[in-house]
């Protein structure tokens, strides 16, 4: 039987295919909403593994709650706060002055959108498969074996 960190890991990667058949389809808000579900659930299942309780809706803040030795990297909290914008004001178009949320997302946003959860999957993972005390995964700060951080 699962273990619930592993049905919301499991969920996590199910957001993340739909946030990309929704890119497939041109439906890029959409794209970013689920790219924003499936990294928050990740985030979600290292908690439920911790026995810990974790409240909200903004990666950015799930990942800086995080043990100190579970520590997310600079780049990793930037891009969960880049998701956090996805969270509400594409399902509303009173979050826009004008027209509807759709009309303001992009193939390029979604993609961006997409990429950064990716990144919070495998960090995730990487916690997860190391479990308890996953100095590897804090090691490499969210990154694999011999990546850089964006920018380097």
């Amino acid at each position: 039987m699962a273990t619930r960190y592993e049905s919301w890991m499991r969920q996590a990667r199910r957001d993340l295919e739909y946030a990309e058949k929704s890119l497939e389809q041109g439906y890029y808000e959409w794209a970013c909403f689920a790219a924003h579900q499936s990294a928050e659930k990740a985030v979600q299942a290292v908690f439920f593994r911790l026995n810990a309780a974790a409240w909200g809706h903004s990666i950015s803040a799930l990942l800086q709650q995080l043990p100190a030795s579970w520590k997310a990297a600079p780049h990793l909290v930037d891009a969960a706060r880049e998701l956090d914008g996805h969270y509400i004001p594409l399902r509303y178009p009173n979050a826009y002055p004008e027209g509807a949320p759709y009309e303001y997302y992009t193939r390029g946003t979604a993609e961006r959108a997409i990429g950064h959860t990716r990144d919070i999957l495998a960090f995730c993972e990487r916690l997860l498969a190391g479990y308890p005390g996953s100095e590897e995964a804090s090691a490499q700060g969210g990154q694999a074996a011999g990546e850089s951080p964006p920018g380097d």
